[in-house]
């Protein structure tokens, strides 16, 4: 096992990764922006190295200042996170060349999954069931129209180096189509460096269901179940829960199954999560994210498996000590993603310091935040400022938690809004209560919210 790792993230993620490694006597060791210094997850860390401005791509997104600092502190391993270099096949290749271990996948494999177009095709070879779309991604006005005649409306633009709900578009009518790829393929190239885009048939009133997966690096492969990650916001999630309510245990297997062959076929190691759009029984591969995810939490209050941890076993060549058998879901659990957004402006993240942080507590409540009184949130980076996860024996417990624990939540200073009033609407409406939700009702569900302000 590794002495010392270094933890090329902030906010909560790093605070979390920091906290496992002290619980398995590693070292944990912190890069930071200048703006991140006084944060609690740069307290937290044995040892600490500013690598730059608040300018993500100056620091955080910034390779040489990350090797440099690990190497210079002896690290032996890096973790990523999430965001930021934690999906960047370049990054990867890179600390194996300076002797460091990257906590993921092999950069080869990363680099395949992280081309969504590729990794279509690579797990439709693998026997995954697909929606209709292009195999390669579109270049011109002749093939986007000659694809979209044969997929047929509605259709999704996808960027081939999205992730993160970013980089999609949905086309009802062919007269927005071409538009809508000129705007797709422009926001791409900002946001990944990457204008390539495909095509895929679009499935409305589909739910978004994902599957967690662990592969270490002698060929053992197990899922941890699935996390419904429906409602959510312009691909965005803001709600996740495991198990996936209404899905019927034939589903659910068949999906676990995908899952397990798509890792095994492509030689996956790591912690890894394949996602899915579900109809009924139908059932139609997304993605696969090759890290770890915001809603790992759900998982591990189900299973009592820290994800962290088995990442780090695994990037340090020690089996999984676990089989299929052995890991039982128990009860239900939910997320609410908590960010500093104004959902009555369009969900416009907000910046500035804290003066009141309160966190829920309580049975079975976890929250992951790095946020506290008199913390800046900064401008510069992701909107997330906590996660609230709850337990119960069952949905209906899980809920009446999260109500409670939403009630007990308190982020304020001057500009602050949050998604926390909103996400406790939600919680309480009808058809989320009904697991009749897909994902497509969380922007109904706001919709009807400021219809009923506005009269």
């Amino acid at each position: 096992m590794f002495d010392k790792v270094l933890v090329a993230n902030r906010g909560e993620i790093a605070l979390r990764v920091i906290r496992t490694c002290r619980d398995m006597g590693i070292s944990p060791v912190i890069v930071y922006s200048t703006a991140d210094e006084d944060s609690p997850a740069v307290r937290a860390a044995d040892h600490r190295v500013r690598i730059g401005p608040a300018d993500p791509k100056r620091s955080y997104r910034y390779p040489p200042a990350i090797i440099e600092a690990a190497l210079a502190c002896g690290a032996q391993a890096i973790h990523p996170g999430y965001g930021f270099l934690s999906e960047d096949p370049d990054f990867a290749e890179m600390c194996g060349e300076y002797g460091l271990v990257f906590i993921g996948p092999d950069p080869e494999v990363m680099a395949q999954l992280g081309d969504k177009a590729l990794a279509r095709a690579l797990m439709a070879k693998a026997g995954l069931p697909m929606v209709s779309g292009t195999t390669d991604p579109v270049s011109n006005t002749e093939e986007v129209l000659g694809a979209a005649q044969e997929i047929g409306f509605p259709l999704i633009i996808k960027a081939a180096a999205g992730g993160g709900g970013r980089g999609m578009t949905v086309v009802h009518e062919v007269s927005d189509l071409l538009a809508a790829f000129r705007d797709t393929r422009a926001a791409a190239a900002v946001a990944f460096g990457d204008n390539r885009v495909y095509l895929e048939r679009y499935l409305s009133g589909a739910r978004h269901v994902e599957i967690q997966i662990l592969a270490d690096q002698r060929d053992t492969v197990v899922h941890l179940g699935e996390r419904d990650c429906s409602m959510q916001r312009r691909h965005q999630k803001l709600i996740e829960e495991s198990p996936s309510p209404g899905l019927s245990p034939e589903v659910s297997r068949q999906l676990a199954e995908y899952a397990v062959m798509g890792a095994r076929a492509i030689g996956y190691q790591g912690a890894g999560t394949f996602e899915f759009l579900v109809s009924g029984t139908d059932i139609v591969f997304i993605e696969v994210n090759s890290r770890i995810q915001v809603e790992h939490p759900v998982t591990e209050a189900l299973t009592g498996i820290d994800i962290v941890r088995q990442q780090l076993r695994i990037a340090a060549g020690e089996p999984l000590g676990l089989t299929q058998d052995e890991i039982v879901p128990r009860g239900a659990a939910i997320e609410c993603r908590i960010n500093v957004e104004d959902p009555a402006r369009e969900f416009l993240p907000c910046a500035g310091t804290l003066d009141e942080y309160t966190a829920p507590s309580g049975p079975f409540v976890r929250v992951d935040t790095d946020a506290g009184p008199g913390v800046r949130v900064q401008p510069n980076y992701d909107s997330l400022v906590a996660k609230v996860t709850t337990w119960g024996t069952n949905r209906d417990e899980a809920i009446a938690r999260m109500r409670r624990a939403l009630s007990e939540l308190r982020i304020t200073g001057p500009g602050i809004h949050t998604t926390a009033g909103l996400l406790a609407e939600v919680i309480r409406h009808p058809r989320f209560l009904a697991a009749e939700h897909d994902t497509t009702t969380l922007e109904s569900i706001i919709a009807e919210s400021r219809n009923k302000s506005e009269t």
